[in-house]
């Protein structure tokens, strides 16, 4: 059973229900008034009966004649039926010996009367009985005249009231029909409009599930329903970007293997021709060192290639406890060996470096530095120029190194960080690189939770900066 016929059918039992219940308590309620009504009167009618006799009873003393009394007794009885002649009244009086004095019943009493047993004088009982397909209401009392008990019995027809009822419960049912019926169509077309919503959600899911990650819910809704559907808006977003960015690293990680084989493929294949060539060739000292220094090139470009793979895997795979440090140290301390490395093409290093305290591992800012310095030198010209810089700025500390070579194109600064990638594949190979050392600098930056930025023109030079948090005040280490 769908969501909108359930709220339309619970809501229309719930309806119905109700509606009866209560029609059937203001209906029972209004009869009960009424013949409660009906018996006070009655009674009060059987009242003024006993005090029209009890006022003649002193006369009746005075004569003490039977028939006197029945005369008596007979004439106040006429008279009250005639003051009561509505159709429905009914009198009768029965002396001691049940023999009757009065009567104007026109049905046949019932041989059990108990109302009229065990009365006592001033006392008025009364009952309900169904004679016939009618319904009376007897009331009884008794009264003492001259050592002799006569029993006043005046009898209502009370048929009038329960008819009425019954005719409240006719038209209740009427009503109740055409209620229903306009509860059900109402309900149909509220419990549709209340779970249009949902249903569009559903298809929306669907549409999702089918692989549609684009799809959203469109509602206007201000309600529940629509702030469930600004959820689920947002949460469809939140899987879409997942699975860019899975697809996206599924991307990366195919791009990787496939960069990693041909990198190996290259020097391997190099290593193995000149092994082959100089094991089926008649040995030459000049061709055998040839062949031997490109194994050995090769070689070291393996070396390389495995000592860079080795850093990757250690820096994803490794917690680091960072040390506060001044980042002005480190790079004093990597001076000799960093002007060692530009010496190597008569580049000049220059340094300008200020006092930068901050959370860090000195191992990995060493790797970023060499990373930094050796991409400068392969890219500059000989006896260029490359610049290291330390500074604080509004509390974050800043290491730039910049230099005055090739530069890289706009197109391929967003991936520069990717693994083997290269700008310039030529001038990479020719360097001896795989495209893994800026990789390298992207993941100790981020154990450092710092941003990198790029700035470079083609043919005038490029400045890598890595800019790190503010450091905490009271932070001496931190995970």
């Amino acid at each position: 059973m769908k969501f909108w016929q359930k709220i339309c059918l619970f809501s229309i039992l719930t309806f119905i229900i109700i509606f009866n219940a209560a029609s059937i308590m203001v209906i029972e309620r209004n009869h009960s008034k009424m013949l409660q009504q009906e018996i006070t009167n009655t009674l009060s009618a059987n009242m003024s009966i006993n005090s029209s006799v009890n006022a003649v009873v002193p006369i009746l003393r005075i004569y003490d004649s039977i028939d006197y009394e029945k005369t008596v007794l007979t004439n106040i009885a006429n008279q009250f039926v005639r003051r009561n002649s509505d159709q429905g009244s009914y009198l009768e009086i029965a002396d001691d010996k049940d023999k009757t004095v009065f009567s104007n019943l026109d049905f046949a009493m019932p041989s059990e009367r108990e109302e009229r047993n065990k009365l006592a004088p001033g006392e008025i009982k009364y009952i309900l009985r169904d004679i016939g397909e009618r319904t009376l209401l007897f009331t009884a009392n008794v009264t003492d005249i001259n050592h002799k008990s006569y029993v006043f019995s005046y009898i209502k027809d009370v048929t009038p009231l329960y008819a009425e009822r019954m005719d409240q419960y006719t038209f209740f049912v009427q009503m109740d029909v055409v209620a229903c019926l306009i509860y059900i169509i109402v309900m149909f077309f509220i419990s549709k409009g209340l779970t249009k919503p949902i249903e569009t959600m559903v298809r929306s899911a669907k549409e999702i599930a089918q692989g549609d990650f684009s799809e959203r819910v469109h509602l206007k809704s201000r309600d529940e329903i629509g702030v469930l559907a600004t959820n689920f808006n947002e949460m469809a977003a939140v899987v879409e970007d997942k699975i860019i960015e899975l697809e996206r690293n599924n991307g990366e990680k195919q791009r990787f293997i496939n960069n990693i084989t041909h990198e190996l493929k290259t020097p391997l294949t190099s290593i193995i021709g000149y092994a082959n060539y100089m094991r089926s060739t008649k040995y030459d000292e000049a061709t055998f060192l040839e062949g031997l220094n490109v194994i050995y090139s090769e070689g070291k470009r393996l070396e390389s290639l495995a000592t860079k793979l080795m850093d990757l895997i250690l820096l994803k795979d490794h917690q680091f406890q960072m040390k506060k440090g001044n980042l002005k140290d480190v790079v004093t301390e990597l001076e000799p060996s960093l002007k060692q490395i530009v010496a190597s093409k008569g580049i000049q290093l220059e340094m300008d470096c200020q006092d930068c305290r901050l959370p860090l591992e000195k191992d990995l800012i060493k790797i970023v530095i060499f990373n930094l310095i050796d991409n400068a030198v392969k890219a500059s010209s000989e006896e260029g120029k490359v610049m290291i810089r330390t500074l604080d700025q509004r509390g974050s500390c800043i290491l730039e190194v910049a230099d005055e070579g090739s530069g890289i194109s706009q197109e391929h600064i967003d991936k520069i960080f990717e693994p083997f990638y290269m700008a310039d594949k030529a001038r990479t190979r020719n360097n001896n690189g795989a495209g893994l050392g800026l990789s390298i600098c992207r993941s100790i930056a981020d154990i450092h939770h710092a941003e990198i930025e790029v700035d470079s023109e083609v043919g005038v030079g490029t400045t890598i900066r890595i800019v790190f948090p503010p450091c905490r005040e009271g932070s001496e280490d931190a995970p």
